[in-house]
């Protein structure tokens, strides 16, 4: 499946071609033209352009506020854009009613009838429809046995639970055979358990579902980073950066993305060598102390960026006696806090003659050090990756 190419702040990906007249099947699914949603003088989305093609999931991730619903809502007609163009299939949907536009969605609180039955709930839309009763039936029994709750047909809503009822409007927004699926935060009300057993079920029902283009709203990065293709990084109603999650993860294009995806801690650094256009490993200076790190754009010495350095890349080593070489890429610093977590501890330490606080996850410790104590910390220059100074986190 050709996947589109990762963009950042401003670049656009070409337009699907518009070519249904010509028998030809759009490769994107969905696509939004520069869309913007406002009311009076605040701006909901400002200027999202965006691509999913036909069997990929893009994962709209990012803060209250960010912009990531409205853009599910544009996509779903539940809100007219102010500017720009909605596509579906290679169709402008722009100004199209959400019955018009034949996509399926789930919403946070499921918003299945309450007086209806299960296989009423999912037979909605097909009524609606006007399918004939013997290809409703049909068609309710195979989603249900899709999703795993064939054998509560006749119960109502409130007689589930949370995770039954989602798995039914699951059903019911599949029911009608939608080409597009919207997820709005549909784990945001399931507890912590439940919401890890749903997530290996979302990954089996798309794995079931490969033609079927998926848009997931979500502010939680575990969840864009198990279910997602691609993830739309959305900040300030803005489309921050978009990739893989391999990408966005190890190789992020902004302060802000390496910050909120994976809580690294980013720390001023200088460089002291010339790096070209295409990226390489650079020697900067952070504080006063010499390390390397991987440079994905150019600069030249004395350029300033920020190192993003992941909690779990830390390493700590035995603090060096005075007089002995720091060890390559390390760091000397004062421990604030230490919690224990289970499978490791966190520390927060306090970064000496830097002015930084770092966050610190390490396997379990034999020995572990306590507030006040001197440590050193180091990385591993292929886990410290440079983002720009301008952006902040």
């Amino acid at each position: 499946m050709k996947k589109s190419p990762r963009t950042r702040r401003g670049a656009h990906a070409e337009p699907a071609q518009e070519s249904q007249a010509a028998g030809i099947v759009p490769e994107n699914a969905v696509e939004l033209r520069n869309v913007s949603v406002t009311y009076g003088t605040t701006t909901a989305l400002a200027g999202l352009d965006l691509q999913v093609a036909r069997g990929e999931t893009v994962a709209l991730l990012g803060p209250s506020g960010s912009g990531k619903s409205t853009a599910l809502k544009a996509i779903a007609g539940f809100e007219r854009p102010s500017g720009g163009r909605v596509l579906l299939d290679g169709r402008d949907v722009t100004d199209a009613s959400p019955a018009q536009r034949g996509i399926g969605v789930v919403v946070q609180q499921y918003a299945l009838f309450p007086h209806m039955r299960i296989d009423a709930n999912v037979a909605y839309g097909l009524k609606a429809r006007r399918m004939p009763k013997a290809e409703i039936t049909a068609r309710v029994k195979a989603m249900l046995e899709m999703v795993g709750m064939e054998d509560h047909a006749h119960k109502l809503p409130r007689q589930l639970s949370g995770g039954q009822q989602q798995r039914v409007a699951i059903a019911r927004a599949l029911a009608i055979k939608p080409s597009v699926l919207l997820l709005d935060e549909p784990l945001s009300a399931l507890d912590a358990s439940l919401r890890a057993e749903m997530l290996i079920e979302l990954q089996a029902l798309r794995a079931e579902l490969p033609d079927i283009a998926m848009v997931y709203v979500t502010h939680d990065q575990s969840e864009a980073l198990t279910l997602a293709d691609r993830i739309a990084v959305m900040r300030n109603a803005r489309l921050e950066e978009i990739g893989t999650a391999d990408q966005l993860y190890n190789r992020p294009a902004s302060a802000f993305t390496a910050k909120f995806l994976g809580g690294a801690s980013l720390l001023p650094a200088v460089s002291t060598t010339v790096v070209p256009d295409d990226g390489g490993m650079a020697a900067v200076v952070v504080g006063s102390h010499r390390m390397q790190s991987v440079a994905p754009f150019a600069l030249a010495p004395g350029d300033r960026a920020r190192m993003a350095i992941r909690p779990h890349a830390w390493q700590l080593v035995a603090e060096t006696p005075e007089g002995t070489p720091a060890p390559v890429n390390s760091l000397p610093g004062r421990v604030e806090s230490v919690q224990w977590r289970g499978a490791g501890h966190r520390l927060q330490v306090d970064l000496i003659g830097i002015s930084e606080r770092v966050t610190v996850d390490l396997p379990a410790l034999s020995k572990v050090p306590v507030p006040g104590d001197l440590v050193v910390l180091a990385v591993d220059p292929q886990h410290a990756v440079l983002v720009p100074a301008g952006d902040h986190a």
